[in-house]
């Protein structure tokens, strides 16, 4: 844990060393860069107030602006929001959109741990935190990071199974968040949340997955109405008892029986034989 701590400190100190050294690059410019810079400040005087709108710029507030002079970042980094100052001739600038961007990860047919082939897409919400590391560390921050997260998530299922992938996926998503961000770090990029949508299985994988529910749920059902049958089983043992401890208990319990059967609406008719009858017969 300390190691890991103390490799995330490095890589935060190496990305501000980074963004400091390219923040502070104007001032080697060099002479002839300069004389330029001069030029392009009294053509600007010589044409007021004409030239004061193209000085102008404006960038909203959830954007930011990199100037560049000559082709190197302007001392300060990132510009804005609001009002800034440019000169024509020898500055230009790129507009960089701070607001959080969401984007889907196209279905990727993974092949599990064990074997299975699935179909997995997710979603990534990221953001730029620093326009400029986003502009001058890489040519298309955007796609750059649609194509890792395409290859992240193929990368982290590929190290779980089809039981891990249904029931894990916070698990898998904080995973695959993790990676991307100190993949993105030294882009400017902070991945903010990654969600798995959905997982789509084969349809015999389905039909077999179906088959093995209902074979489980029948053999819980199966197993039980064993149990009850044992547990009834065991209640009519120690009724049988209960009557042949006691002779009139089982006389009682006929004529429970046969008011139990005349209650109901039936066609059916009963005559009643008294059990002492059977008892002489079975003397003889």
């Amino acid at each position: 844990m300390e190691d890991g701590r103390e490799t995330a400190a490095m890589r935060e100190q190496e990305r501000r060393e980074r963004q400091i050294a390219l923040e502070n690059t104007d001032s080697d410019i060099g002479l002839c860069g300069w004389i330029l810079v001069l030029f392009s400040i009294l053509l600007t005087l010589l044409t007021l107030p004409l030239s004061i709108w193209m000085c102008i710029k404006i960038v909203k507030e959830y954007e930011r602006a990199i100037i560049f002079r000559l082709g190197r970042i302007l001392r300060g980094g990132a510009k804005g929001p609001g009002l800034f100052f440019i000169l024509p001739c020898t500055d230009s600038f790129i507009n960089v959109d701070m607001r959080t961007i969401t984007f889907d990860i196209p279905p990727q047919e993974v092949l599990t741990k064990d074997s299975v082939t699935v179909s997995v897409d997710g979603v990534v919400y990221y953001r730029v935190q620093n326009a400029t590391l986003a502009v001058a560390n890489i040519t298309n921050a955007d796609a750059a990071t649609r194509l890792l997260a395409q290859t992240t998530l193929r990368n982290v299922l590929g190290t779980k199974n089809l039981a891990e992938i249904l029931s894990d996926r916070e698990e898998i998503a904080h995973s695959m968040q993790s990676t991307l961000d100190d993949a993105t770090d030294d882009w400017g990029i902070k991945v903010e949340r990654v969600e798995i949508k959905d997982v789509k299985l084969p349809q015999q994988l389905q039909r077999a997955m179906a088959a093995e529910a209902e074979a489980s749920r029948e053999a819980r059902a199966k197993v039980i109405a064993a149990e009850g049958e044992m547990n009834a089983s065991r209640a009519l043992k120690e009724a049988s008892l209960v009557i042949a401890e006691s002779p009139s208990a089982l006389q009682l319990r006929y004529l429970q029986t046969l008011n139990t059967i005349a209650a109901e609406k039936n066609s059916t008719i009963i005559f009643p034989l008294p059990i002492d009858m059977m008892q002489a017969f079975m003397k003889h």
